[in-house]
């Protein structure tokens, strides 16, 4: 960046100039920074201590709305740090500094308040909601794995390279009845996802040594007579069957009781993919080929997510106007579906455990519309 340039980013940088205008025109202010003008400020009142940097008798800094600005720019557009360096009229290396580490101050401010690790009475929250909203008992969680594509790291060979011929992390997230994210596990390896990127991953390795503080088995109302049942996570067809997460009976020619209980499976799984839409539609850094290092990318998606959270909790009573994608393949194809997250090899405990589940949705847990759906 030329040195002139940079100069006169007091008088001309976008900061000094665009952004004060935006603050006399809330629609245009809710466009560039993806929230209001309100939540903005309180946004920073959070995380404006962790960014603050010191003046030198050389050079004053730059303020901390200013970084956070950058920042928020960079996840809402997934613009190059050129780009962004050019407009804020800082040098290309300023950027990269400010990005990762306002991304790491946005996720440590944020996730106690608006990611905490769920306990034990969050998850019977989680489980009254999915019954309410989705007709889903005993669910505790909606689980999806994406790739976020990334350019190639040097010196990582065939590390992040993925089935669809891209280098990626992936994204592991479960989502509640509201379409916010309880647990996001971002980083395993491109090429790990088709021997499991559940069981490699700590949210994984909690779900099989029961370390997650689930309730109890819990009687569903009206279904006396088949006693407790576990709490349960609803995944797809690339997830494996355990005895807390159901998956779909697989195959084409399954009885009509079986796809029943697919079509109700998939209805209580789609706020995953819901919540996959909002989030790429948000932070359109998702939409793009991120170019950062592995390490700032897992901070920018945690800090997408964590956002995500952040402004969903201040709209969740209200209809939403963001557009949802059924699937964010078919609109984003740089966050795209991860492939088989582990083996089929199923206890027979939990292969029990669905026809359990399957015969309650058809019967004493059928609804009225379900027989014109399948």
């Amino acid at each position: 960046m030329d040195a002139g340039v940079v100069a006169r980013r007091l008088q001309r940088g976008e900061y000094h100039l665009l952004l004060q205008e935006l603050r006399l025109d809330d629609r245009l202010f809710q466009r560039y920074f993806r929230m209001s003008k309100e939540v903005f400020d309180e946004l920073l009142g959070k995380v404006g201590p962790l960014i603050t940097k010191v003046d030198t008798h050389l050079r004053m800094s730059i303020g901390p709305v200013e970084r956070l600005a950058i920042c928020l720019r960079y996840l809402a557009t997934g613009d190059s740090y050129a780009t962004i360096a050019f407009s804020y009229r800082v040098g290309r290396s300023t950027v990269a500094v400010i990005v990762k580490e306002v991304a790491g101050a946005i996720w440590t401010a944020l996730v106690e308040e608006c990611m905490p690790v769920p306990q034990v009475e969050d998850w019977r929250a989680i489980a009254a909601g999915f019954q309410e909203r989705w007709e889903f008992p005993n669910c505790v969680g909606a689980i999806d794995g994406k790739y976020v594509v990334i350019q190639a790291p040097a010196n990582a060979g065939s590390l992040y390279f993925n089935y669809k011929s891209t280098h990626s992390l992936v994204l592991l997230a479960v989502v509640d009845a509201e379409y916010l994210f309880r647990v996001v596990d971002v980083g395993g390896f491109g090429r790990s996802s088709d021997s499991g990127s559940l069981r490699n991953s700590a949210f994984g390795e909690s779900l099989r040594d029961g370390s997650l503080q689930l309730p109890p088995d819990t009687v569903i109302a009206g279904s006396e007579r088949r006693g407790p049942l576990p709490h349960v996570f609803v995944g797809d067809e690339a997830f494996p069957l355990l005895d807390n997460l159901l998956r779909p009976f697989p195959g084409r020619h399954l009885t009509r009781e079986r796809r029943l209980f697919n079509y109700r499976l998939s209805r209580a799984r789609l706020v995953v993919e819901c919540a996959f839409g909002i989030l790429s539609t948000q932070w359109r850094m998702l939409r793009r080929v991120i170019t950062t290092s592995p390490e700032v990318t897992e901070l920018c998606v945690k800090a997408a997510c964590v956002l995500h959270n952040f402004l969903r909790r201040k709209t969740i009573d209200m209809p939403s106007r963001t557009p949802i994608a059924r699937s964010t393949d078919e609109v984003t194809p740089t966050l795209c579906d991860a492939p088989r997250m582990g083996s089929n090899n199923a206890t027979r405990q939990s292969i029990q455990q669905r026809e359990t589940f399957c015969s309650y949705f058809n019967e004493e847990g059928a609804v009225r519309w379900q027989a014109n759906v399948v």
